[in-house]
């Protein structure tokens, strides 16, 4: 089956056989997590804000079950995701050492952009009693549609609807609501491209919305480059 390289959350994916016909929404999820895990790569790419034109170079890093985001610009900063914990620990590196991201940050913008630390946590994706929603479509691409909720009251997302590919276990869209039920961010793999007979991820298009009338105030593209094996 070939790989899949898709997020919002960016990485390579493949389902395994014994994962072909997941029939909770814990399975799927599980899957979703387990392939964020198991891969080796490493991409150069940026981040760029869609009214400004301002690039964040970024170089996106996946081995040993850690993921790491490295920024260069000043001040530069090294945020890195340890997948050997559940749910997930999200460390960041500045000058002067590295800690913990605390939960009342996890809203705070990366670099400027419509990224926020809870987006690079997945946090949402260790959020218990998922449920299964539906069957749906991106890009032509059969999805199934999971619905995770907040059991806190801390973050800046209350539930979250991620698009989950059927043919990879990639998750290809996602849509996260506030308190009030009203869709707050979007992330949707807008372009794609061939590798070694794999599908990778070529642009990634991540939107805050109003809460209050449904449209984009602010929008930011991802785009990689061809991965390399590690």
């Amino acid at each position: 089956m070939k790989r899949l390289f898709l997020l919002p959350l960016l990485l390579a994916s493949v389902l395994r056989a014994e994962d072909a016909q997941p029939k909770t929404a814990e399975q799927i999820i599980r899957i979703v997590q387990n392939n964020y895990a198991l891969q080796n790569y490493k991409m150069n790419g940026q981040l760029r804000d869609d009214a400004t034109g301002r690039v964040e170079p970024l170089t996106l890093t996946m081995e040993d079950r850690f993921m790491r985001f490295l920024f260069k610009n000043q001040p530069p900063e090294i945020v890195h995701l340890d997948l050997n914990t559940s749910p997930a620990t999200l460390y960041q590196v500045r000058q002067g050492g590295s800690s913990v991201v605390p939960n009342s940050q996890h809203g705070d913008k990366v670099r400027g952009m419509e990224f926020n630390y809870e987006d690079l946590s997945l946090g949402f994706l260790y959020w218990p009693r998922p449920q299964l929603m539906g069957e749906g479509r991106v890009s032509a691409q059969k999805c199934w549609i999971v619905r995770v909720t907040n059991p806190s009251t801390e973050g800046p997302y209350y539930v979250v609807d991620l698009w989950v590919h059927q043919g990879s276990g990639g998750a290809a869209k996602m849509e996260a609501y506030d308190r009030n039920s009203k869709v707050v961010k979007r992330y949707q793999v807008t372009k794609v491209q061939k590798v070694e007979g794999a599908t990778t991820l070529k642009e990634l298009r991540i939107e805050s919305l109003n809460p209050f009338n449904g449209e984009v105030k602010a929008r930011t593209y991802m785009t990689l480059d061809d991965p390399v094996k590690k």
